[in-house]
């Protein structure tokens, strides 16, 4: 049996490209429309979702999203971004709920319901047994006189003029508008609980945005005998040869007490060849640079790393100092890039 698909050349690159600009303007303008949706009187229904799911969090409650088909992939992520941000959250297939897992959900919890029709049978199933233990609803649809929509506490209405999908049958348009939707939800009580840098790297302890959060200069950062430095008297063939055996392109320059002074890097000493035709003589402190760039070792090395890239000084790297300027370390870009800062 042959099929019924008629394809199209490869080569009609005009209009595939015609049709990807299409279906981005469409996507784009549904998410606009939610906008004007939130606008004036007719975002109090966003206003009491907001205060409905910060209230429950308040009292250990959580947010239990569910959707069928595309909308449970949407449903899904938006649960996964609202645990991430601060709100406790996870993903209920409606399916698996009318078969055990609603006894997962409290009273105290919130229910966020998507279908865009709002009449999917198996979310549809759900709103008697979560009525009965008093679990409140949220319900985004695209369909304001839906059977969800009407039954639910609240209603976000995502409705979109049309999918992106040319037989505007596939959820296209309908799926980014209810995404979107959600994610206005966690960054709005992401910024009602005030939850910052330090909690996101928190929730985030294996990727590389929570190292770049958490890791401190002390972690990352030479010290004791890998650092190398010499005194203020010190001649330049001394200080090479520190700078030969720490293999850091660099050597700090201290006074008797470890304050820093300054410090003589790979580039100081190009440029000291280039002057004189002797170094055995010269001290280093006369040639050293006098305001090395320094950091403190409680700092994030994601700030070390900044500073690095911002002095342009990826081949020296950064020195490490204590409240009264003594030295205690130095930062160099391998050591961020091996902890995953960089």
């Amino acid at each position: 049996m042959g099929s019924i698909l008629q394809s199209r050349p490869l080569a009609d690159t005009a209009r595939t490209l015609a049709l990807a600009r299409e279906t981005l303007k469409i996507e784009a303008d549904a998410v606009q429309g939610l906008a004007a949706k939130l606008a004036g009187e007719k975002g109090a229904s966003f206003i009491e979702a907001h205060r409905m799911i910060f209230a429950a969090g308040e009292h250990k409650g959580r947010v239990v999203v569910t959707g069928m088909g595309k909308s449970g992939h949407i449903g899904s992520k938006i649960a996964s971004t609202l645990a991430s941000t601060g709100t406790p959250a996870f993903f209920m297939h409606p399916g698996e709920a009318s078969h055990g897992d609603l006894g997962m959900i409290t009273a105290d919890d919130i229910v966020i319901a998507i279908s865009h029709s709002g009449e999917s049978d198996e979310i549809v199933k759900l709103l008697a047994p979560l009525k009965r233990r008093g679990t409140r609803i949220i319900a985004i649809t695209g369909n304001p006189a839906s059977t969800l929509a009407t039954a639910a506490d609240v209603h976000l209405d995502a409705g979109v003029a049309k999918e992106a999908c040319p037989l505007n049958l596939a959820p296209t348009a309908s799926t980014t508008a209810a995404l979107a939707m959600g994610d206005a939800l966690a960054v709005t009580l992401l910024d009602a609980r005030g939850f910052g840098e330090e909690d996101f790297a928190m929730h985030h302890p294996g990727g590389s945005l929570g190292r770049r959060l958490l890791v401190h200069v002390s972690e990352v950062m030479v010290s004791g005998d890998r650092l190398p430095r010499v005194s203020e008297d010190a001649l330049l063939p001394a200080a090479i040869l520190e700078m030969s055996r720490k293999k850091l392109g660099l050597t700090a320059v201290v006074d008797a007490a470890g304050k820093l002074l300054g410090v003589f890097s790979d580039g100081d000493l190009r440029r000291t060849l280039e002057k004189h035709d002797s170094i055995g003589a010269i001290r280093v402190a006369d040639v050293m640079s006098r305001t090395p760039k320094t950091i403190t070792a409680d700092k994030l090395a994601a700030e070390a790393a900044e500073q690095i890239q911002r002095y342009n000084i990826a081949s020296s790297g950064l020195l490490v100092v204590d409240a009264d300027h003594k030295l205690i370390g130095a930062v160099q870009v391998l050591d961020l890039m091996r902890m995953g800062v960089l």
